[in-house]
């Protein structure tokens, strides 16, 4: 989509807004399934986490997605969206043996990562098709925050406690039917990747009624021109060749899973923001905006760098801004950044705005969440509206009057 579409949509359903171009997640998913074509049985679950948007989850059902969800609330919305329950597949952290067990009644793949939960959950129902997460001790990733199979990880079993893990699946007789790793995100190196599928293959053959090995995500895509991404059509060439040998030596066609989140949506997403006031400093010019890290958290949480244009004068001088939140706290998008020239109301659009971002949005300062919008077939379709003062006190319980003035 053009700039004069998103400055229509700003202008339309107002600013701060994200925007989401359909076409591009299509066309994302298409490449990744085209990268992955000489494996039979290739499955995508999206990693809703991401963008859990009701009509985004819609509009992947309808490519053919699976749901990669990560706890009991993306669970019910992917229910809600319309997925069957056996395309759900439910990889929490951390949580209770309760929500797992109230998961299962629903139908859903359970895939556990801890033994203590693996052993209860096993022992009260060892016929329930189980997945496993792995962690490899693999260091991949492009930030410490979201590198999750290192070995200090609190994510997955530890490929060195495959013995335990081998001998309470004996025990109480589980149905192992998948083995599961994630490295991390915005994977560089595919021979890291490949390395660490190659344990994956290692620890599958200790289980014998295996369906599938999902090997997570993690691809990095471009955050700005000419950035270095993930080579998915070199992985899918060197991965595939590898996963049908595996097939063969294992004795059993099995499923190919993926997880994508980022790599389906990221690039897809706009934020775009109306700049409130241009403020000269000694030392810097800021560019202050109708946002905050309220509603995109990324680049003050993992430093993440998303390219900003101002669409209002695409093709006016550059000169260097720091572009500037809102919130009351330090709350800088852009350092020292080359855009057009900016003037007091122009619109600022923000890159990469697809994952990660809307998600994370919150309240802070008691700041209303923004809108989100789907740009399809040409035209713009709000699929969630601007928070409002009633939504801010929706489930807030007052004071009985006689206690507030006593």
């Amino acid at each position: 989509m053009q700039s004069k579409d998103l400055l229509q949509l700003a202008e339309q359903f107002g600013s701060p807004i994200y925007v989401y171009d359909a076409e591009k997640i299509k066309s994302q998913y298409n490449r990744l399934t085209k990268a992955f074509s000489k494996v039979e049985k290739l499955r995508i679950n999206y990693a809703m986490k991401a963008l859990s948007n009701i009509a985004i989850l819609q509009l992947l059902k309808e490519m053919g997605s699976g749901l990669d969800t990560v706890s009991i609330q993306e669970v019910l919305l992917g229910l809600h969206a319309g997925y069957d329950p056996e395309k759900i597949f439910y990889t929490p952290n951390g949580v209770s043996l309760e929500e797992i067990e109230e998961v299962h009644a629903m139908g859903v793949q359970i895939n556990i990562d801890n033994l203590s939960i693996l052993e209860q959950f096993g022992a009260k129902h060892p016929n329930v098709p189980v997945c496993i997460r792995i962690n490899p001790h693999v260091m991949a990733g492009g930030n410490t925050n979201i590198s999750v199979g290192h070995i200090d990880s609190k994510f997955g079993i530890s490929i060195h406690q495959l013995p335990h893990l081998v001998r309470i699946v004996e025990n109480t007789k589980m149905n192992i039917v998948g083995i599961h790793m994630h490295t991390g995100s915005d994977i560089l190196d595919i021979e890291v990747f490949l390395y660490a599928a190659e344990i994956l293959f290692d620890a599958a053959k200790n289980f014998k009624n295996l369906e599938f090995l999902d090997f997570g995500s993690g691809f990095k895509v471009p955050y700005k021109k000419d950035d270095i991404e993930t080579d998915i059509e070199e992985l899918g060439k060197k991965l595939s060749k590898r996963f049908n040998a595996f097939c063969t030596e294992y004795g059993k066609e099995l499923t190919l899973i993926f997880e994508p989140g980022k790599f389906l949506v990221s690039e897809a997403g706009s934020f775009l923001v109306k700049v409130n006031v241009i403020k000269q400093t000694t030392s810097t010019v800021f560019a202050g905006v109708d946002s905050g890290f309220n509603h995109l958290i990324r680049p003050m949480l993992y430093g993440s760098q998303h390219h900003i244009e101002n669409i209002s004068n695409p093709k006016g001088k550059e000169r260097f801004y720091s572009v500037v939140g809102y919130i009351c706290e330090t709350d800088t998008f852009a350092n020292n950044r080359r855009i057009s020239e900016i003037k007091e109301g122009d619109i600022l659009s923000f890159r990469n705005a697809g994952a990660y971002c809307y998600s994370m949005a919150s309240n802070y300062n008691s700041r209303y969440k923004p809108a989100e919008v789907l740009w399809m077939n040409g035209e713009g379709h709000l699929i969630r509206a601007h928070e409002t003062f009633e939504d801010l006190l929706k489930n807030q319980i007052p004071l009985p009057i006689t206690t507030a003035t006593a």
